[in-house]
């Protein structure tokens, strides 16, 4: 069981990246999905998540209106779209599955599987 994130990579203020998440072993339409990310030096922070259908989503205020989580339950894939990068929003960045969502998805406590984090770096 594992979740891959891929998409990281050295930009630009103001250009736009894609990251994904895919799951092996794993069918992540059972699962509220989430971005989190850590900074150097930062403890690990909520980005957004997405329920099973995708029907709603939930951001960090910092990157509401910047970023988009989405899912594609069939190609077992979620992506974390980023536009307007700005160099605050350099990190490694992780996604994680939970069971359940509500609130508490905010958190990283909610979520039992997690990638191994892919680095993002924006430069001004």
């Amino acid at each position: 069981v594992q979740l891959q994130a891929s998409g990281g990579g050295s930009v630009q203020a103001g250009d736009s990246l894609r990251l994904s998440c895919t799951g092996s072993g794993l069918a992540l339409s059972r699962f509220v999905m989430g971005w989190f990310r850590q900074a150097p030096g930062k403890g690990r922070e909520f980005v957004a998540h997405i329920t099973k259908s995708g029907e709603k989503t939930v951001y960090q205020s910092a990157v509401k209106g910047r970023f988009t989580i989405s899912r594609d339950n069939a190609g077992n894939t979620v992506y974390l779209q980023m536009n307007g990068l700005k160099p605050e929003d350099t990190a490694v960045y992780y996604c994680a599955a939970a069971l359940s969502g509500g609130s508490i998805a905010t958190s990283s406590v909610a979520y039992g599987y997690w990638g191994q984090g892919t680095l993002v770096t924006v430069s001004s």
